[in-house]
């Protein structure tokens, strides 16, 4: 599992923690929506928002991590 996969799980887990402290019948159900989305992104590596954005024209680029000094 790569870096950006355990980002969107830790991600879709602190939202649904978040849910689950609030109480499943008193949170909205679009709250679940994000979960959906990012545990699909996580297990799967196919990013729904990902594509969605892309499709409207924006750019798909690798995120560049270079440290001080030109060194990746």
């Amino acid at each position: 599992m790569n870096a950006l996969r355990m980002l969107f799980l830790s991600i879709a887990g602190v939202i649904a923690l978040g849910i689950w402290l609030t109480g499943f019948d008193k949170a909205h159900w679009l709250l679940y929506v994000p979960v959906a989305f990012l545990t699909f992104a996580a297990v799967t590596g196919i990013c729904p928002g990902l594509i969605f954005w892309s499709r409207l024209g924006y750019r798909n680029e690798p995120l560049s991590c270079e440290l001080p000094g030109g060194k990746k």
